[in-house]
């Protein structure tokens, strides 16, 4: 085989000579291509040559440059070879010698435990005078517990900890877990002294409010202690790699909750109310002294004997806030009577956000209740207001029927009904009713609008019944007076005195709107007034026709036809009638007079044409015409004057 020749085994070298060549020819042919330009051949040669000479130059120094380089590296490489060479030989020995020398490190194990357990004798030894005194300090400190010296029981309590802890903490990290029961054995008196100083800090704690005033060191240090504790449960739960038993204490949020619960045990304890008496009332009046005296101290001297980060002051406003919302809900759940639950309504409502109570001038500014929401929520503001109402109307509907039994027996009475003024008929049963809803929407306004407009239609459904139990007491008068016409005795006045009674009901009503711009009076009130007044009138023209039916039974007749006296008596009855009716006020004075018109029109004309009367003759017929005639004249000038009688009043 032969070997390549030098431009096969350099290609890019022949590539790069013919494009020199390419290169060159072109500048050439560009330069010389004007004869005048051959002159400067030898000059162009020289340069050139000048700079492939330089070219060469530098070409061979870098080439010599590579190749020292590569020189000094294949000696590198033959050093560190050499120098690998004799680690791997160090190695090996190093290596035989560690295996001759594995029986000596076994005896330097033994040596390390030893030295280990020398390290925690000497720590024993170290604090066996603390240990061998342990049951003396816990008696000290029951003594010092005892003579109320807490600061000092506490120092050693924590002393006594730590020491136990500490042990503790040295047999965990050694995992020696079983020793830690016989610990905990030997330091058993630490329980008692812990409960024994937590009780009397909780007790102090529990009669602060009184402490502050009496002797506020005696609470200062008890808070000291508290703090002290809560600092060492923050450390012990930073380190996080050992928890004594006991920890955290939490004593911080255990005096949160010890002052709460004394709060709430020392006004808020479930007690059973007197729904009927006035013992709510005192309740509620003890309350209210006793939360603005307490939150006075809280403000001016508790706040001195805590850290700011306490916030006592907020801590207990928003205790007495939420225990005094759940032990109002706690009596709601009585059975209370309508003044009961005023006195609730009122005191949530008015008197807990009033000067008198949380907005106290000696409170303000720094308690404030508006941020803890209301003391009673809207929905059992609204079930409280729905109680009330029931409540009002059982009172309301007992009243109106013990006023309708009374006015019913005066219908009976020998007198005549009583009179105003101006002579007309009434009784005091309309002033009756008015005012007693007047004054029930009058205390519900001092409440809540809500309440007022729940009272308020409450009155108006009362009223409409009662105006139905007033109709039926006029029929059952009727009924008395049909067996016997003699009782009531003033039966007529008492009918007219009854149409007084609900025209100036239907005149009141408009007045029990707490808005005067809304005083109509309901369709359905407005009706059932109108019903009362029809069946009075009927009552009324019922006696009337009473009277006329034996006249009426006279027609027709020869006596009625030959004289006119006949329909005479019929006017004086009229007459008669009339003049009772003008006990009642004009608007119904003409209305009776309009419907008696019509009742003995109807009357007249029913007898004409139930009784049959044949005329013989033609003079007969005209005087059966002049006497209809006479009558019909008569009856209307009588009617006529009655109603102008009644236009000049």
């Amino acid at each position: 085989c032969l070997p390549p020749s030098p431009d096969e085994e350099w290609p890019e070298a022949e590539k790069a000579e013919k494009l020199a060549r390419g290169a060159a020819l072109k500048w050439a042919s560009g330069v010389f291509y004007r004869p005048e330009k051959l002159e400067g051949l030898g000059k162009y040669r020289s340069r050139e040559m000048q700079r492939n000479s330089s070219i060469q130059s530098r070409l061979k120094s870098t080439v010599q440059s590579y190749l020292e380089g590569v020189s000094a590296g294949l000696e590198q490489l033959r050093s560190a070879a050499q120098e690998v060479q004799s680690v791997c030989q160090e190695l090996g020995a190093a290596r035989w010698a560690l295996l001759d020398s594995a029986d000596r490190f076994q005896g330097l194990q033994q040596m390390r435990a030893l030295m280990a357990e020398h390290v925690q004798l000497a720590s024993v030894v170290q604090v066996l005078p603390q240990l061998f005194s342990v049951h003396e300090v816990f008696s000290h400190t029951l003594q010092l517990l005892h003579g109320q010296h807490l600061l000092e029981a506490h120092a050693e309590l924590m002393t006594m900890e730590h020491l136990r802890d500490d042990i503790l903490s040295q047999l965990h990290l050694r995992g020696l877990s079983s020793a830690q029961t016989t610990v905990l054995s030997y330091f058993g008196g630490l329980r008692e002294v812990k409960e024994s100083l937590a009780k009397q800090l909780w007790d102090i704690v529990g009669s602060s409010l009184r402490l502050v005033h009496e002797d506020p060191v005696l609470f200062v240090t008890a808070v000291r202690i508290i703090e002290r504790e809560e600092k060492i449960d923050d450390t012990l739960l930073l380190e996080a790699t050992f928890l004594p038993p006991g920890r955290p204490k939490g004593w911080r949020q255990k005096f949160y909750r010890v002052l709460q619960e004394t709060i709430t045990g020392a006004h808020f304890h479930a007690i059973r109310m007197d729904a009927e008496g006035p013992g709510l009332a005192k309740h509620l009046v003890a309350l209210q002294k006793d939360i603005v005296a307490e939150l006075r101290v809280v403000k001016d001297l508790m706040v001195q004997c805590v850290p700011p980060h306490y916030n006592i002051l907020s801590l207990c406003t928003a205790t007495y806030h939420q225990a005094l919302a759940s032990h109002l809900q706690d009596i709601l759940r009585e059975d209370l009577d309508k003044q009961a639950l005023f006195l609730l309504l009122e005191w949530a409502l008015h008197v807990y956000h009033s000067p008198e109570m949380m907005g106290h001038p000696d409170l303000l500014p720094e308690v404030d209740v508006s941020a803890l929401g209301p003391l009673l929520s809207p929905e059992l503001i609204d079930q409280m207001e729905r109680k009330y109402v029931v409540k009002v109307k059982a009172s309301v509907l007992e009243w109106m029927q013990r006023t309708l039994e009374v006015e019913f027996k005066e219908w009976f009475r020998e007198e005549e009904p009583e009179t105003d003024h101006q002579g007309f008929f009434q009784s005091a049963l309309p002033v009756i009713v008015m005012q007693m809803l007047n004054e029930n929407i009058h205390v519900a306004s001092l409440i809540t609008d809500s309440l007022q407009q729940k009272v308020y239609n409450m009155a108006l459904e009362e009223l409409e019944a009662f105006l139905g139990r007033l109709r039926e007491a006029l029929v059952q008068c009727g009924k008395e007076h049909q067996k016997d016409r003699t009782r009531p005795k003033h039966y007529v006045s008492y009918l007219l005195a009854t149409l007084n009674n609900n025209l100036a009901l239907g005149s009141s009503v408009s007045s029990l709107h707490p808005d005067a711009a809304r005083r109509e009076v309901p369709t359905s009130l407005r009706a059932a007034l109108d019903r009362t007044q029809k069946k009075a009138c009927q009552l009324l023209l019922e006696e009337l026709l009473l009277d006329l039916q034996p006249l009426c039974l006279q027609l027709p007749s020869r006596k009625w036809l030959s004289g006119s006296q006949l329909v005479s008596s019929m006017c004086e009855v009229i007459d008669k009638y009339a003049k009772d009716f003008s006990r009642v006020r004009k608007p119904l004075y003409m209305l009776l007079l309009a419907e008696s018109e019509l009742l003995v029109a109807s009357q007249y004309l029913r007898a004409l044409m139930q009784k049959k009367m044949v005329c013989k003759s033609e003079e007969e017929r005209g005087q059966l015409c002049d006497r209809l005639l006479q009558d019909a004249t008569q009856l209307r000038e009588l009617f006529g004057g009655l109603v102008r009688g009644a236009e000049r009043r």
